[in-house]
């Protein structure tokens, strides 16, 4: 095996992790939401249209181009293939993409309303407010067009009556953007219950985001601390 096929098959279990993390957190039920990770410059692994994330195995996923053509894997793709596409296409930052269908995030999606930013997590992971995608099919060019808009400066964006996306520089940053935000929706609404909830302002926000992209976490071997 060479290390372009190893790298991949490392991609390809990471994916399976973060699935099996996803469907026993909650933030899905059933074989919905989809996962992938970007695997070169013009292709993604994606997980596949209908398995169950308990049967899932490396082997399973699909590598597919940014034009949604599949270049390898035996079964069919996830069905919003074409809204991960369009994201890695409109975001070199990007290297993973989540989505997930958590029930709080989705009660926001349902009313067409964004999740402000009401927790310093939120504003550091995702870089202000999750804004709503306007409403298109499952599947569509026009609801991938609508989240690459709605995720401009962000991680996270809502699609109308449907879900979540989340985006990150790993699939464990793609993955804590979901978990958070559901966190976030959940102690929005729980917040209105009880009172009336202060939201986080414009320049806290951006020196939160700030902070975590340059500060947060351990420098990379080699790097000097002074």
């Amino acid at each position: 095996m060479d290390g372009g096929e190893s790298n991949n098959a490392g991609m390809a279990e990471e994916v399976v992790q973060t699935c099996q993390v996803m469907m026993s957190t909650g933030l899905v039920v059933g074989t919905w939401g989809n996962v992938s990770r970007r695997c070169s410059r013009g292709v993604m692994l994606i997980t596949p249209s209908g398995v169950p994330y308990n049967d899932l195995q490396p082997d399973n996923l699909v590598a597919v181009d940014l034009n949604s053509r599949v270049c390898s894997g035996s079964l069919r793709p996830s069905t919003e293939a074409a809204l991960h596409a369009a994201i890695y296409h409109q975001r070199p930052d990007v290297q993973a993409v989540v989505h997930t269908h958590s029930p709080y995030a989705a009660a926001f999606a349902v009313t067409w309303t964004e999740i402000p930013p009401v927790l310093e997590e939120m504003a550091q992971l995702v870089g202000g407010g999750v804004r709503v995608a306007r409403y298109a099919a499952t599947g569509s060019t026009e609801l991938a067009e609508a989240a690459v808009a709605a995720l401009e400066g962000r991680s996270a964006a809502l699609l109308a009556n449907h879900g979540l996306v989340g985006v990150g520089r790993t699939l464990k940053e793609a993955l804590t953007v979901c978990q958070v935000v559901e966190k976030s929706a959940q102690v929005f609404l729980l917040a209105k219950l009880s009172g009336s909830p202060h939201l986080l302002d414009e320049q806290a926000v951006q020196e939160l985001r700030r902070g975590f992209l340059q500060n947060y976490g351990q420098p990379a071997a080699g790097t000097r601390q002074d």
